[in-house]
């Protein structure tokens, strides 16, 4: 019985492929637990009312951040909105490529830990935005929201290569579970700094500005861990005749010419791609539409910002 048990249990570790090792699989879930508290603390609770906030300082209530011409002008209010615009943008031209690559070559692992470390980087910068700086921050938080995009298109692409078909959907979800849980628990820990920072003996904005730094160690320090575990997979050959340039967009247009075979899947990617960005534009913005209602003074942060955060953070 023992040996039938033990044999059961390789044969769901590993099916010879070098897929189901629990080692591998437990790094990246990881990634989850490490990259979730750069949306729990910096995208959804505290970038944007202190961003805000930076530049009411500078400009007024309603000051123009920048003038764009015949486009228009970017208000301190309007600028956390922007980042986000910005950051969203730009993957949508960059990841496609990305995940050519992610597919193709063997540099995935590579270039996982490359943009996951740059957004780090800009992340952990965050610390030192302070007064007439907000245009920096705005600047910073972009490239974070990037390269983290970035590094999840490889992150993903791993999971078909360390499991097979009928692990994959359990695996899956709980890469999903660490990441709420890693997530959640620093977002915790930053509310109870930002919200004590009196007690403590320090200002809410450099509660803030710790908190913000928090979440880039806390992304890079964990993920140390999935770039230990995850192996480097060798390099699949191109389609004939096409470049990593060219072949993310040509598998999209395929993906999409597919759908229409598929009209409910199509109406559900649909409905999702509007409340995803619906959800992406409006909750960054929930802490400080509270903080407009509460007239608070510059740098500060209300418990119902960040209550509105922890909340839209864990949507």
């Amino acid at each position: 019985m023992s040996a039938a048990k033990s044999q059961a249990s390789r044969s769901l570790h590993s099916d010879g492929s070098g897929k189901n090792d629990p080692r591998e699989i437990f790094g990246w879930k990881m990634y989850d637990w490490a990259n979730s508290a750069f949306y729990t603390t910096v995208v959804g609770a505290l970038f944007s009312p202190y961003l805000t906030r930076l530049a009411q300082s500078a400009v007024g209530e309603n000051g123009v951040v920048l003038d764009l011409g015949f486009l228009g002008a970017v208000t301190a209010k309007s600028l956390p909105s922007l980042c986000v615009s910005i950051s969203v943008g730009a993957q949508v031209f960059l990841l496609p490529v990305l995940g050519a690559l992610g597919d193709y070559s063997n540099l995935k692992k590579r270039l996982m830990a490359l943009f996951c470390y740059i957004g780090v980087t800009a992340n952990c910068l965050l610390f030192f935005i302070q007064d007439g700086l907000y245009l920096w921050g705005g600047l910073l938080f972009i490239i974070a929201n990037v390269c983290f995009g970035a590094s999840i298109v490889f992150y993903n692409s791993f999971l078909p290569e360390i499991t097979t078909e009928d692990q994959s959907d359990k695996v899956s979800s709980r890469g999903f579970a660490y990441g709420y849980l890693g997530g959640g628990l620093l977002l915790a820990l930053n509310l109870v700094l930002v919200l004590g920072a009196s007690g403590l003996g320090i200002s809410t904005g450099l509660a803030v500005r710790l908190s913000l730094l928090s979440a880039g160690i806390w992304w890079g320090g964990f993920a140390i861990i999935t770039f230990r575990l995850l192996k480097t997979r060798p390099e699949k050959k191109l389609p004939p005749g096409k470049s990593y340039l060219n072949t993310g967009f040509l598998e999209l247009a395929s993906t999409f010419r597919e759908l229409r075979r598929l009209p409910l899947t199509l109406r559900y990617l649909f409905g999702s791609l509007i409340y995803s960005n619906f959800c992406l534009q409006r909750f960054p913005r929930a802490g400080t539409f509270q903080e407009w209602k509460s007239h608070l003074s510059a740098g500060d942060l209300s418990y119902g910002s960040i209550c509105r955060g922890v909340w839209s953070a864990s949507v």
